[in-house]
């Protein structure tokens, strides 16, 4: 699975103009299931990500995790992390898991996370998402298991 985390002070995520998943402090996940990806691949990915430290501790170094700071993670499906744009101009998404396994997998994925004790707020699969974010630091991890 793929993974773009994002630490955030706010994120929301809107589905024809209604809010439908947000956020305080904590992180935005945009996450992808590729092709072949199980769940053995989302396990790894939501312990990774819970134990990730990325927030400052009281010496202001990236030191603590959105589970040492009581953050929560907004999580939203991205197949577009599956782009591969090493031909020509127009990415393809062949390698991205189909349909209804990536959604299988998105669910699990947030299951998981919540399993970790985690405040966790979804998108919606497959919807035509708005999502807004207020980006903190920046900090932004590309992550793949």
């Amino acid at each position: 699975m793929r993974a773009l985390v994002q630490r955030v002070s706010e994120a929301a995520v809107r589905v024809d103009g209604e809010v439908i998943g947000e956020i305080g402090p904590g992180l935005l996940v945009l996450v992808c299931a590729m092709q072949g990806d199980g769940e053995g691949n989302a396990d790894t990915l939501a312990a990774k990500i819970s134990k990730l430290r990325i927030f400052k501790d009281d010496e202001g170094r990236m030191n603590r995790s959105v589970l040492d700071t009581g953050g929560a993670v907004l999580v939203v499906s991205q197949f577009t992390l599956a782009a591969d744009t090493s031909r020509g101009n127009r990415p393809g998404f062949s390698t991205a898991a189909a349909p209804d396994e990536g959604e299988r997998l998105y669910e699990y994925f947030a299951d998981q996370m919540r399993g970790h004790g985690i405040e966790v707020a979804q998108g919606r699969f497959g919807a035509d998402m708005k999502v807004s974010l207020v980006n903190d630091g920046p900090v932004t991890i590309w992550m793949e298991f």
